[in-house]
């Protein structure tokens, strides 16, 4: 299938161009409470000077040109040149390391890198090719490299509407690597311009939406929901400037659409019971009155008071979170896609939600379960394959076109799939016994006091669970807690004989042990977008494996 031309990305920004001219598209915080907006017409008109700089470097057409930064609005203008230009953008997260950087930059054969706003420059500058061509934004950090603003301001913008083929390579999206080395995914303009498509349609977008844009762009959840929507749509944008100012950034692009990552929802929720208890938030919320003003202060002073769709992705959301917003006010619509297939695959819909699943396939969307129960999809926004790795292209398909996912699920009598684990998590026990860790992990997952979990036990006689305690919890702790210690411990078998007594016999846990440390993007326990990385949790862990068994105490604190 392919998308109608009117509907590929850069058709798309010329209608903008020209229609929303003087109207504000991304507005973008520059530090000090201040921040700066670009039209429609200002932001494509410094994305054709930046394409007209790159074609005058003389590289071949197709080449790949690297993002290397966090959100902002030049991120969007960079890859709008780069397609402008005849060429294929190249996302690099801009937390990764010099190695990381190094390896994709080779990889993809890049022949120029846009250094933007970095946290960890001086870690990440040694994984920059000798002789690389390399440009700067306005807000990246101190470097000698030729900057956005001079170059914008010395050329001429490019001339015409230059169109691409929808078959034409316009990005290659390296996985986040939860399980090792990332692999190039490769996407076509066909691909990005059909995605968008059934987002627009189920959710009524229009060109008064506002979006908040935080998760990575280099990640496929953020380049579909904002970037590919923005163009398909022509909502406006604005940028979070840090952590430390993301509750203002929120309140102050007060969106009409938010989606966020399980995690942050948890962190969001565990936020407001630290300033309340649960106990008297319920108590509070039971008073009819009282109750309804509260939740909508609540959500006010989250600055989501005006979101008529809040979306979930990426890992499972515990069900008791996801209830606890539905009665808030916030219905919470579960969603499912890879970056294989640009992120649509599945997704809920308002009043057709059922908790626990992720929703309907899109419209245009395949989906079907192997004889093993693997989730298989197959859409136009499906990749082509891997660049430069026909062996694992071949391999991620069936025979019919198919991909597989690598996840298990079910699919209940309306279509709606769950997903029930990953086909590559499933280890088994010294009893011969399979277990799927993430069902475990999402019923965990919902303990309050709990801000990440990784249930492990290959070769064992029964599983276990690492806990990691959420980061105000921690804090408190360490300040020395030793009666809020007695507590946690407390809950936490409580928790562990709940988890037990639902699980089958050859699932349930020996025992949980709570980390000392914290689990970040930083110490590389995390992907950028907050997936734990399995195989680095376990191996970090592995060592004290055994003597954990031994001591045979149903909670155990790390020493």
């Amino acid at each position: 299938m392919t998308v109608a031309s009117e509907n590929l990305p850069l058709q798309r920004l010329w209608h903008w161009e020209r229609a929303r001219a003087d109207q504000p598209y991304l507005t973008q915080p520059m530090g000090g409470g201040q921040s700066r907006d670009y039209s429609w017409s200002q932001a494509v008109g410094e994305a054709r000077r930046m394409a007209a700089y790159l074609q005058a470097q003389g590289y071949a057409p197709g080449s790949r040109v690297a993002i290397l930064s966090k959100n902002c609005a030049h991120w969007l203008m960079s890859d709008f040149a780069i397609w402008m230009a005849g060429y294929v953008s190249v996302p690099l997260y801009p937390t990764l390391t010099a190695d990381s950087v190094r390896q994709i930059l080779q990889h993809s054969e890049a022949v120029a890198v846009f250094v933007g706003k970095l946290d960890e420059w001086p870690q990440m500058k040694p994984g920059i090719p000798e002789g690389l061509h390399c440009i700067s934004y306005p807000l990246s950090p101190p470097n000698d490299y030729p900057t956005w603003e001079t170059i914008i301001a010395e050329t001429k913008p490019l001339a015409g509407n230059p169109v691409r083929d929808g078959e034409e390579l316009a990005t290659i999206i390296y996985t986040s690597g939860t399980t090792g080395m990332p692999k190039g995914v490769t996407m076509d303009f066909n691909a990005i311009g059909w995605a968008a498509e059934p987002m627009e349609k189920a959710f009524g977008m229009t060109a008064e939406d506002r979006v908040l844009s935080y998760l990575p762009l280099s990640h496929v959840a953020e380049r579909w929901t904002v970037e590919a929507c923005s163009i398909r749509a022509g909502f406006r944008i604005y940028f979070a400037e840090s952590l430390d100012t993301f509750l203002r950034d929120l309140q102050n692009a007060r969106p009409t659409m938010f989606i966020s990552v399980p995690r942050l929802w948890v962190k969001f929720q565990q936020g407001i019971f630290s300033k309340i208890p649960k106990k008297k938030l319920d108590r509070l919320f039971s008073i009819p009155l009282l109750g309804k003003q509260l939740k909508k202060k609540i959500l006010k002073q989250l600055g989501l008071d005006t979101v008529r769709f809040a979306g979930a992705g990426a890992a499972p959301l515990p069900v008791s979170v996801l209830e606890w917003y539905r009665d808030l006010g916030l219905e919470l619509l579960e969603g499912y896609g890879m970056s294989e297939n640009f992120g649509c695959s599945h997704g809920s819909l308002p009043g057709q939600a059922r908790v626990g699943y992720v929703g309907n396939p899109w419209p245009g969307v395949e989906c079907k379960l192997s004889d093993s129960g693997e989730v298989l999809v197959r859409s136009p926004a499906t990749t082509k394959g891997y660049f430069k790795e026909p062996e694992k292209t071949a391999e991620a398909f069936t025979e019919d076109g198919f991909l597989r996912t690598g996840d298990l699920g079910e699919i209940d009598e309306q279509g709606r799939l769950k997903i029930t684990g990953r086909a590559k998590e499933l280890f088994k026990t010294s009893k011969g016994k399979y277990v799927a860790p993430a069902p475990i992990e999402n019923k965990l997952g919902a303990h309050p006091q709990l801000e990440a979990v990784c249930v492990a036990g290959a070769n064992q006689n029964q599983p276990f669970a690492l806990l990691m305690l959420a980061e105000d919890v921690a804090a408190k702790l360490a300040e020395g807690g030793e009666a809020l210690r007695e507590d946690i411990t407390a809950s936490l078998q409580a928790l562990l004989e709940s988890v037990n007594a639902a699980v089958d016999p050859h699932e349930r846990l020996a025992f949980m042990v709570v980390v000392k440390s914290q689990w970040t993007v930083e110490n590389g326990f995390l992907t950028p977008t907050l997936k734990i990385k399995r195989n680095i949790v376990e191996s970090t862990y592995e060592p004290q494996v055994d003597a954990w068994y031994a001591q045979r105490q149903p909670i155990i604190w790390e020493q």
